[in-house]
C-alpha cells in the first residue's frame, strides 16, 4: 500500500539519522542547515525528542542522541533472530579468516543495515560499526539482491545508476555479474566498491528463494587471493543455509528436543 508522509515524522527521524552520523553533538542552527528546516521547526521537534529522552542536550544547547535510542535499538535486535543465529557463524569466519564478518539486514531497496559484527585479529582491518548503514544495491549483496529479490528490473537499474563505486562496473557488465551470482550463490567484489577491498556476500533466503539477509566478509584484498575467497564464500554459504534451517518455523522447538 502506499504510504502516506507525515512531515513531522519525517523530520524527526532525519534528525535522529544526522545526530547517529555526527561525531560530536550540533547545535540548532547546524541541525536546521544540515536538513534544510526552518529553525523554529527544527527547535520544537529537538524539544519533543529531548523530552522523549532520545536526544540528550548539554549546558551548550548542543544535541545528541539520548539513552532512549539504546534501549529502542537493543529491544529490535533482541526480537530479532537473525542476528542471534548469525552471530556464532560470523564469529567463526573471522577467526578462520583475515575478514571483518558481519550480519546484514535488508529493510528496503534504499539501504541495508549491519545488525552483528566480528572484528578478525588480524593486524590489518577494515572497522564497521552495528548499524551502520549503506546503499542496498553497492557491492557484493547489492548484485544477490539484484539475484535474488523480487524488485523490478526497473527499480534495480535505477537505484544502480545513483551508486558510488572505486571503480564502477557499467550497467550492461553488473547485469552479467548478477546472472553469475544467481547461479553460484555468492559475489565476490574486489576493489569495484572500495579500492584494495575484497568483499563477499552470502545471500540468506526465505522459503520461497527470496533474499532476507546476508553474511558479508571484508578484508584486504592482499591478503584474500582467489582461492582463499572461493573457500570463504563456500563457508559462508554453508552457514547461511544453516541460518535458515533455523529460521523456519518451529525450528527452536525442534533443536531443543534434539
Amino acid at each position: 500500500m502506499p504510504v502516506r508522509a507525515v512531515p513531522a515524522v519525517t523530520r524527526a527521524v532525519s534528525i535522529l539519522r544526522l545526530l547517529g552520523r555526527s561525531k560530536t553533538p550540533l547545535g540548532m542552527k547546524a541541525i536546521a542547515q544540515q536538513l534544510a528546516l526552518v529553525p523554529s521547526t527544527a527547535l520544537h521537534i529537538l524539544r519533543a525528542l529531548v523530552a522523549e529522552e532520545l536526544v540528550k542536550v548539554d549546558a551548550a544547547k548542543r544535541y545528541s542522541l539520548g539513552l532512549g535510542t539504546l534501549a529502542l535499538a537493543r529491544g529490535a535486535l533482541e526480537r530479532a533472530d537473525f542476528p542471534s543465529l548469525v552471530q556464532p557463524h560470523i564469529d567463526e569466519l573471522s577467526r578462520r579468516y583475515p575478514v571483518t564478518a558481519i550480519g546484514v539486514e535488508l529493510p528496503n531497496l534504499q539501504h541495508m543495515i549491519v545488525v552483528a559484527l566480528s572484528q578478525t585479529q588480524a593486524p590489518v582491518r577494515l572497522h564497521v560499526d552495528i548499524g551502520s548503514r549503506f546503499p542496498t544495491l553497492i557491492s557484493a549483496t547489492g548484485r544477490c539482491v539484484a539475484a535474488f529479490s523480487g524488485y523490478p528490473r526497473e527499480e534495480i537499474e535505477a537505484g544502480f545508476k545513483v551508486l558510488r563505486w572505486n571503480n564502477a562496473p557499467s550497467y550492461a557488465t553488473w547485469r552479467k555479474e548478477v546472472e553469475t551470482v544467481r547461479r553460484q550463490g555468492f559475489s565476490i567484489d574486489r576493489g569495484n566498491y572500495i579500492a584494495g577491498v575484497t568483499i563477499v556476500a552470502v545471500p540468506v533466503l526465505d522459503s520461497a528463494g527470496q533474499i532476507e539477509e546476508t553474511i558479508v566478509s571484508v578484508g584486504i584484498s592482499s591478503q584474500l587471493d582467489r582461492p582463499t575467497a572461493l573457500a570463504l564464500a563456500r563457508d559462508m554459504q554453508q552457514a547461511a543455509r544453516l541460518v535458515e534451517s533455523l529460521k523456519q518455523p518451529g525450528a527452536e522447538v525442534r533443536a531443543r528436543h534434539q
